[in-house]
């Protein structure tokens, strides 16, 4: 690992005004619960996007940001290059606040009320919502899960795309943490261009892969029409900045393109900020170094996570997530729905996860735990979980 990167140091975050620590203790009803929910890291962002980012502030002044930001762009079209292979004009690339907003707007541009929009349980959960907004309806093709492994049902999603306008597909997926394989990828392409089903792509975790599995963009394939697919992409999770709200959607149809931006011209919404896009262009220009070490850190809490699960943790499984920087554990031995088994183990670990029944049909039993922080706490956690199981079986 590259010594200039601090990953065991992390900030102390309570206090700040951030979602994961500070709406933690009302949240879980424990005011001394370690938060492993929520999917932001614990980690500082990298020196080149902080040095950026004084740089900026020391110059003063905030104005509207202009209407071109070629850097930015220039930026994310390099490392879609060296990252993952998939060659993308400028033009094609969009900036926006957010992935969901970013979803939503192409919903609300590239369907009609009464569509259905097609999702693969279980999944991130603001994807429900988007599928049912303004009048559409709510499809579910249900991944299928053998062995901790969760593999797509092809021909169900087939019969469900004959009637669905829309998919939105979650590659890499969360919370079952599965990097597609190309096989995967290339059946999806070919039934939804045979069914004329748009695909709309969240790639948010595309950067977080590990090895040997390899992150493969969905419209690299070149199998859909420039019509029929759209990527969302962003430096949040890969670079810890979720909060300075901004992402990229790439759309090759012009038409689909003028659309997209119209929904928020429309409303007055802004697609970027002067800090998020200052931040971007540091991250997709200078990065590279920062996460290939990240990597390496959360290749090795994910094996820690493991090792704790296999050895102290009767009643949970883990399957090693191929993606992301969350684990997915199976608890379904424990006798308790998604819900209720985190309920459990914020009350009787001080840990608070994501219950899986949050994620939709196949996620009750399971919880969701980001691995996204210090070795030392998630020492911690993983020693209070393993502790509160133990205690649980010698009761048994």
């Amino acid at each position: 690992m590259n010594p200039a990167f601090e990953f065991d140091d992390v900030p102390e975050r309570r206090g700040t005004g951030c979602a994961k620590w500070d709406d933690a203790p009302a949240l879980f009803h424990a005011p001394d619960v370690l938060p492993l929910w929520v999917a932001d890291m614990d980690f500082s962002a990298p020196p080149a996007v902080l040095d950026a980012l004084k740089r900026r502030v020391e110059h003063g002044v905030f104005g509207y940001p202009a209407s071109r930001q070629d850097p930015t762009r220039d930026a994310l079209a390099g490392w879609l290059h060296r990252r993952h292979g998939w060659s993308v004009p400028d033009q094609d690339i969009v900036f926006a606040p957010g992935v969901v907003p970013s979803l939503q707007a192409a919903l609300e541009a590239f369907s009609e009320p009464g569509d259905e929009i097609l999702v693969q349980p279980p999944v991130y959960h603001p994807f429900f919502d988007l599928a049912r907004t303004g009048g559409r309806i709510l499809t579910e093709s249900p991944l299928v899960e053998l062995d901790g492994r969760w593999t797509m049902d092809l021909d169900d999603l087939e019969r469900k795309a004959e009637t669905a306008e829309v998919l939105l597909l979650c590659h890499p997926h969360n919370p079952v943490g599965r990097c597609w394989t190309r096989d995967e990828l290339e059946a999806v392409c070919r039934i939804c261009a045979r069914t004329g089903t748009m695909v709309l792509s969240d790639e948010i975790h595309s950067d977080l892969v590990f090895s040997p599995s390899r992150h493969i963009p969905l419209a690299s394939l070149g199998i859909l029409a420039p019509d029929r697919i759209a990527t969302f992409v962003a430096p949040s999770k890969t670079f810890n900045l979720a909060g300075l709200n901004l992402s990229a959607a790439i759309l090759p149809d012009a038409s689909r393109r003028a659309a997209f931006q119209r929904v928020f011209r429309d409303r007055g919404i802004p697609c970027t900020s002067a800090m998020g896009l200052v931040a971007a262009e540091a991250a997709w220009s200078r990065g590279d170094a920062w996460l290939d070490a990240l990597l390496v850190y959360l290749d090795e809490n994910m094996g820690f996570i493991e090792s704790v699960v296999r050895d102290r943790c009767p009643g949970l499984r883990m399957t090693r997530p191929e993606a992301t920087y969350l684990a997915w554990l199976d608890g379904r031995e424990l006798g308790m729905g998604g819900a209720e088994l985190a309920r459990w183990f914020a009350r009787e670990a001080k840990v608070g996860l994501n219950g899986g029944s949050m994620f939709g049909v196949g996620g009750e039993g399971w919880v969701r735990l980001n691995f996204g922080t210090s070795r030392a706490l998630l020492e911690l956690a993983m020693g209070r979980i393993a502790e509160a199981l133990e205690r649980r079986c010698a009761g048994c």
